[in-house]
């Protein structure tokens, strides 16, 4: 016989109990701020030791999907934060080895477009938070002023109040920070022209001009890679968080 079977791979008891939890929660069986059984109850149902759900509790709780309420010995289902989905693939793109230049070209694909739909859809809450950063872009502190341009982009994709465009470029600012620090601080004009961009960009979606917002973000992130070129930063040098 000329087919051959590879082993079944052997899955531990408590990953197979997060499993099926966690399809509970994706189908919405168990819905966000719903209790679940004690754990007991759920090595009852599930026919295995306490201490096997407990793993499975603790990887979910790792994972965001489930929380302990305060005062409670019960778990609560959770929607995982923005920040930790997206720290596991900023993470897992270190890894990867992206460099200086993925970072740059990503953010050129995506960030123009979020900054036409900022424009279109910005709230008054939203004009607020974005001019309250930009006085951190002229910071002496380089993690500081690197933050704030990191910051400057994600309120911007909250402006847009679409879920999936604040998701996707999150992973990307949590490495620009990092990539941004050194030209910060080898490049004299870096902060100016940091702020006098995100200026423009924010008349821009002040204004509801979405062309204006979209021109101005092209340009500030072009301003970027000038100030790699002038740092003498290769484009090729990895990112480490």
């Amino acid at each position: 016989m000329s087919v051959q079977f590879e082993p079944l791979a052997f899955e531990p008891a408590y990953r197979k109990v997060a499993d099926a939890l966690l399809e509970r929660i994706t189908d919405r069986s168990l819905s966000a701020g719903e209790r679940l059984p004690p754990e007991l109850e759920l090595a009852r149902q599930f026919g295995v030791n306490r201490s096997t759900v407990r793993e499975a509790l603790r990887e979910l709780e790792s994972a965001g999907m489930l929380r302990r309420q305060r005062g409670s010995k019960l778990m609560m289902v959770s929607r995982p934060e923005r920040d930790a989905i997206a720290g596991g693939v900023s993470r897992a793109l270190a890894l990867h080895d992206v460099s200086i230049r993925d970072v740059w070209e990503a953010l050129t694909i995506l960030e123009p477009p979020i900054a036409e739909s900022a424009a279109r859809n910005r709230r008054a809450a939203d004009l607020a938070r974005i001019e309250a950063g930009l006085g951190h872009a002229l910071e002496q502190n380089a993690e500081v002023a690197g933050r704030q341009a990191a910051d400057f982009f994600r309120h911007l994709g909250e402006a847009t109040h679409n879920r999936v465009l604040m998701l996707a470029h999150e992973p990307l600012l949590q490495l620009l920070g990092p990539s941004l620090r050194t030209i910060i601080d080898e490049v004299a004009p870096a902060r100016a022209r940091i702020a006098s961009a995100q200026r423009r960009i924010l008349q821009g979606i002040r204004d509801g001009n979405a062309a204006e917002a979209r021109l101005w973000t092209e340009k500030h992130i072009r301003d970027y890679r000038r100030g790699f070129d002038l740092a003498g930063i290769d484009l090729k040098n990895r990112i480490d968080q």
